[in-house]
């Protein structure tokens, strides 16, 4: 039996977030659309058609403010800015669909676990069970100060306060309510027993949570867990908690080291390598004929802005690319952040000698991303050969222009996969965990980490 892929299509609640400058094309309706409610249920139920297991919503809380010392490149550009609250659409979505699961970011830095562990909660219970939560720990610096953080913590100490962070959400998902709690005794006059309704107390090192939570067990119980993350520490935290992995790799190989590191990770967590889903991000352009796709990826070149991908790279890395001339190579600087954008880029194209406008111009169409561009057959190919070589289970695509290139996904190739094995052509479970994992499989396994983290006299 050939091994099947996970499909997630990834967007968020602003204008094209990963193609600057596409808001010009007569083909892209994000820039209107973001803000229309019928856009999203549209779209949510496009991708039902197309069998994708969700919807994936990144979000920001803001600017891209690194780049000349300024958020203005990033909002004359539209990058990432402006945005809206991803949560609440989905519910609208979820109406509108039986299947499609959506995956949604939300920070461990800006909101409290109890108030999470509720959103989810709820949105668990409104989709029947399709919700999933992307953990973030955060770091845009006038984010921090808009809500009210004065000392921005460092990158692994963000992901120790996370670590916590999860076991508050455990116990209060898992733990605080027991499963027959709820009894609707209508003679008894008992709606829940208030003896199976228990306290967390949690009392750590950043939360003090006593609970218990406000929901009654949703679905899912906990919200399937998705997680990004690259870093060693990253990598970890993934290992720990994540069930399905957002990884973005210029090449195979580094893909499959990377993939082998995770699943790693998990067996050290006391999990089974297969317990991760990993799914690559990858920009496809899918035309009848190799040729029309290549002429429809050089048209979006002509709307790109270059100058806009830099003020989104300038936030990652933490660093000011407009203070390096854009036509030295970028191997000449010693910082280390530039050093590691420089790798990502090195590995794409070993032969290439990269200067800081070949990466404003490679970004702007598809963002950092492997772009794959071609008829059906070979964009299937090509995603084929990621699957297998680069162990992965997969793909967060990421279409130039949007909804459209959503609609040439789902129109031209999903057939083609579903010819070869690839793709189902029906759905099986009704949870958002039952698609990655199988029918039966809706609540977390016995071996994750959040069934060790009983409260205190539980």
């Amino acid at each position: 039996m050939v091994k099947q892929m996970r499909l997630n299509g990834f967007t968020q609640c602003c204008i094209n977030h990963h193609s600057e400058g596409m808001w010009k094309h007569p083909l892209d309706g994000s820039s209107r659309g973001y803000r229309d409610i019928h856009y999203w249920m549209d779209l949510a139920k496009l991708l039902e058609r197309g069998f994708f297991d969700s919807l994936f919503l990144a979000d920001v809380h803001g600017t891209y403010s690194t780049y000349r010392n300024s958020r203005d490149t990033a909002v004359r550009h539209a990058v990432q800015f402006p945005g809206n609250d991803p949560t609440v659409i989905i519910p609208a979505m979820a109406a509108v669909t039986r299947h499609l699961g959506f995956a949604c970011t939300y920070s461990t830095t800006y909101f409290a676990p109890y108030q999470t562990a509720k959103l989810f909660s709820t949105l668990d219970h409104l989709t029947q069970g399709r919700i999933g939560w992307n953990v973030v720990t955060s770091y845009l610096a006038d984010a921090n100060a808009n809500f009210g953080i004065e000392e921005e913590l460092d990158h692994d100490t963000r992901y120790d306060r996370a670590d916590e962070y999860m076991d508050v959400v455990y116990k209060l998902w898992e733990h605080s309510w027991e499963e027959d709690a709820v009894r609707r005794d209508h003679a008894g006059d008992v709606f829940t027993d208030p003896a199976k309704v228990h306290d967390i107390q949690h009392r750590g090192t950043w939360f003090q949570v006593p609970g218990p939570h406000m929901c009654e067990p949703s679905p899912q119980r906990t919200p399937m867990i998705f997680q990004a993350g690259q870093s060693g520490r990253g990598t970890r935290f993934a290992g720990q908690h994540a069930e399905a992995i957002f990884s973005v790799h210029p090449t195979l190989q580094s893909c499959a080291k990377s993939a082998a590191s995770l699943r790693a990770a998990a067996v050290e967590a006391g999990r089974r390598p297969e317990d991760v889903r990993i799914c690559q991000g990858v920009t496809v352009v899918v035309a009848p004929t190799d040729a029309e796709a290549r002429l429809k990826f050089e048209t979006c070149q002509r709307y790109s802005r270059p100058e806009g991908s830099l003020a989104l790279l300038s936030g990652w890395a933490g660093v000011d690319i407009s203070q390096i001339s854009t036509e030295k190579p970028l191997e000449q600087f010693e910082s280390n952040a530039i050093r590691g954008v420089l790798g990502y880029f090195q590995a794409a194209d070993p032969e290439r000698t990269w200067t800081v406008r070949d990466i404003g111009e490679y970004m702007s169409v598809g963002s950092i991303m492997p772009k794959i561009i071609g008829s059906p057959r070979t964009v299937a190919d090509a995603l084929e050969t990621w699957l297998e070589e680069g162990d992965i289970d997969g793909f967060n695509l990421v279409p130039i222009t949007q909804p459209s290139g959503f609609r040439d996904f789902v129109e031209l190739i999903v057939p083609e996969l579903q010819r070869r094995g690839r793709l189902r052509s029906h759905y099986e479970g009704s949870t958002l965990r039952e698609h990655f994992f199988g029918t039966g499989q809706a609540r977390l396994p016995r071996n994750h980490p959040a069934h060790r983290c009983r409260p205190a006299g539980r």
